[in-house]
């Protein structure tokens, strides 16, 4: 498999620089948040300081190198059945360790005996590999379907961040949408459907 080809479809799915206050994860550019940078350190405009304007700087190909390093070898998502890595990696990007653990409570709820604790280890490798061998379509799809509904759930309790998973228009939003690129056609939301889900919200 292609990661970078995926780190790169990853960077053109987040876009260019953004500094949304109604966005916990602060300035971003590429999908690169600045609490990342301070994580890391990446001080690029040398002024002793990581600030936006570090995170304006910060160029496509340096991202997808943060994406590979940080958010799909160091999580060890190469564990994972290959079919399953570029939604999870997807996730990885977007929601840190959260990723791991919707995989972990998927799991569990197929009665697979683990952890739920965001680390991507031997059992949860393991686990992975057995419910593949059942059905690997299956379990993209449910995977994509948990993403789906985890993004619903932060936008129930959170009216600010409604508008990443519905736009003005009344249509899917850009965090359903990133979640339906990983789920066969025949589970994603129909316009009514989705309209239905999210007639509460205003």
């Amino acid at each position: 498999m292609d990661v970078s080809r995926i780190a790169n479809e990853i960077v053109a799915r987040e876009g260019g620089y953004v500094n949304d206050p109604d966005d916990p994860g602060g300035a971003t550019n590429h999908g690169v948040t600045i609490g990342t940078m301070r994580r890391l350190g990446l001080d690029l405009t040398g002024d002793g300081a990581v600030t936006a304007r570090d995170v304006q700087a910060l160029t496509r190909d340096q991202a997808v190198e943060i994406f590979l390093k940080e958010y799909f070898h160091r999580p060890r998502l190469h564990l994972l059945p290959e079919p399953l890595q570029p939604s999870v990696f997807d996730m990885y990007v977007n929601a840190g360790a959260n990723a791991v653990r919707l995989l972990q409570r998927l799991l569990v709820r197929m009665n697979f005996d683990i952890a739920v604790d965001g680390t991507l280890g031997a059992q949860t490798a393991k686990a992975a590999e057995a419910a593949a061998a059942i059905n690997i379509s299956a379990l993209v799809d449910a995977y994509g379907i948990a993403r789906r509904d985890y993004y619903f759930d932060i936008a129930d309790r959170r009216p600010r961040s409604r508008k990443y998973a519905r736009t003005r228009g009344g249509e899917k939003g850009g965090w359903i949408r990133r979640a339906e690129t990983f789920i066969s056609p025949r589970y994603q939301l129909s316009d009514d459907e989705f309209a239905a889900r999210t007639a509460g919200w205003r």
